[in-house]
């Protein structure tokens, strides 16, 4: 008795483990995607923020929000690449570290622009405009140059494969299309043979006429109704003169 009950009490304790397991798991996962829908959400406002903004806006305000759109959109694009080719192509893993590593600077960069949007002092800032245009240039020409090299490289994989399926798919054409083969040496030889034996046939029936020889019956049989007598009537012989 004091062993079913000790099984019962092992059997709930892990029960309730494993309930506080999934439980944690559960919420973790709901966490995780209500901080990924806020992050989702925050960026679009930002965003748009900013693009209204860079079209709003004229001066030093529009061209900081200008850049920072800019240096957004590429690094998003060139991450969102990487990350969907590196799944189907192992070798995406290196240029997705670099990009990582292109990252820190790009956020440094965002942020820096971001606190001289609220910067009063617009003369000091519009002087930081062209090193700020510069760095910009230089992230998203390297963002840029990562995402269209995956792009490539994905590209060129499905061109070969793409070739090597229209080589298969030909040969297998051609091997169900097999009785279009025909050796000319056979097809010349029937003809010469169909020719000599039409022109034998032309020379006996030539050679007939003019010998009067009737030619071969034909296959189908006299009717014989068309003879002149019946079977049974014996020849009429000639007169003979004494």
């Amino acid at each position: 008795m004091e062993a079913v009950i000790l099984i019962l009490g092992l059997l709930f304790v892990a029960f309730m483990a494993l309930g506080v397991y999934v439980s944690v798991k559960v919420i973790g996962a709901a966490k995780r995607g209500v901080d990924r829908t806020i992050t989702q959400a925050r960026r679009t406002v930002e965003e748009t923020t900013l693009r209204a903004k860079s079209f709003g806006q004229v001066g030093v305000a529009g061209e900081l929000a200008q850049l920072r759109l800019s240096l957004r959109t590429s690094m998003r694009a060139t991450q969102e690449a990487l990350q969907a080719g590196v799944a189907e192509d192992a070798s995406l893993s290196e240029s997705l570290g670099l990009f990582e590593r292109l990252s820190v600077h790009g956020r440094e960069l965002d942020d820096e622009l971001k606190r001289l949007e609220r910067e009063p002092d617009r003369a000091t800032v519009a002087s930081l405009l062209p090193g700020l245009k510069q760095r910009t240039e230089r992230i998203t020409h390297s963002a840029e140059s990562l995402r269209w090299a995956a792009r490539d490289r994905a590209r060129q994989f499905a061109d070969d494969d793409l070739a090597a399926l229209n080589t298969q798919i030909d040969v297998e054409a051609g091997a169900l299309r097999h009785w279009t083969v025909e050796e000319p040496s056979a097809g010349a030889g029937a003809g010469a043979g169909a020719g000599g034996g039409a022109g034998g046939r032309g020379g006996d029936r030539a050679r007939s006429a003019q010998t009067g020889e009737e030619g071969p019956e034909a296959l189908t049989a006299r009717d014989p109704r068309a003879q002149a007598g019946y079977p049974w009537q014996k020849a009429v012989r000639p007169e003979t003169t004494n």
